[in-house]
């Protein structure tokens, strides 16, 4: 009551210049997250939007000596080639092979270990390899490829330890059949520790009555992971399948362009490491800039796809 009666006597000019104040406040507060943000919007458009003009070349013969504005135009000359070129086909199969392995695995590597740290009850020890395998993600692939290399290499530490056991030795880095579960193998050990933390944070927001009941009805905790944990956690599982749709064509360049050689070019070669010899090295500069619009292309569409998917079945929105 004092508090009404207190605002019922304030004068109106005094609540309009209040009103004033306030909404003055807001702005200049608004102008000031522009401002902070304008550092980044100015380099996203220097290195990410300019360059989009670049896209020309593949319609183009480009010669660096005539820049984009004299080059010979030659319409889609360069997609039709694309498409002739024996090698395309294989290219483009090795990157769906490889990044469609990597989100598979990449699932169900990190569904499964989160599981079984969340059945850990020592807290310091859950916290600490929860730690340990999210460092790994880190670190850049420069390094971890030097790493993975030396590791697979014939007289690597992996292959004397094949040979201490009587084993044969492996050329993992030489050959095709076991350079792709390689890529494959030592991607999702990098990244799994990152997946890992999305699934437990999941696993907080399940309501612990639900295992009491269960437990009292003679659940035991396998059926409890099958009955009530899976369940709760599906919508975050469906999430991120569908959000990684859009990375089908990304294969990893980093990982395979230090890990790769012109031995296993019929299975490790994709898309980006073919398309980084074809411009920087060979000097095919318009055929390259076709080759990478074509996978922008197909990428951007899978990412609306997945968007939407994500949207229908997860109710996950941007906006």
């Amino acid at each position: 009551m004092q508090q009404e009666e207190i605002l019922s006597n304030v004068n109106p000019q005094e609540k309009l210049f209040e009103k004033k104040k306030t909404k003055k406040i807001k702005n200049s507060s608004e102008w000031s997250y522009h401002i902070m943000l304008l550092p980044g919007m100015v380099l996203l458009g220097i290195f990410s939007i300019v360059p989009m003009f670049g896209i020309v070349m593949a319609f183009q013969n480009y010669k660096p000596a005539l820049g984009i504005l004299g080059s010979e135009w030659v319409g889609l000359d360069h997609f039709k080639y694309m498409f002739q070129l024996p090698d395309s086909r294989q290219i483009f199969t090795n990157t769906v092979i490889i990044a469609v392995g990597k989100i598979i695995v990449g699932m169900i590597v990190p569904i499964f270990f989160a599981l079984l740290l969340n059945e850990a009850r020592i807290t310091w020890f859950k916290k600490s390899v929860q730690t340990i395998v999210y460092l790994p993600n880190f670190l850049s692939w420069v390094v971890l490829g030097t790493v993975m290399s030396m590791m697979f290499s014939v007289d690597g530490m992996v292959n004397n330890l094949l040979a201490f056991f009587g084993l044969e030795r492996i050329m993992f880095l030489a050959s095709n059949t076991w350079f792709r579960p390689l890529l494959i193998a030592t991607d999702v050990w990098k990244g799994y520790g990152y997946s890992t933390i999305i699934y437990l944070a999941a696993l907080t927001s399940i309501n612990p009555a639900l295992y009491e009941s269960a437990a009292m009805d003679g659940a035991n905790r396998l059926k409890q992971i099958f009955h009530i944990t899976l369940p709760s956690i599906l919508p975050t599982i469906i999430l991120l399948a569908t959000l990684n749709l859009g990375s089908v064509l990304n294969a990893g360049f980093d990982q395979v362009f230090n890990m790769y050689n012109p031995i296993v070019y019929k299975t490790g070669d994709i898309i980006d490491t073919f398309v980084y010899r074809m411009g920087l090295i060979n000097m095919q500069y318009s055929f390259a800039t076709a080759v990478g619009l074509l996978k922008s292309t197909v990428s951007f569409l899978l990412i609306v796809i997945s968007y939407k998917l994500a949207d229908k079945y997860a109710g996950y929105r941007i906006i």
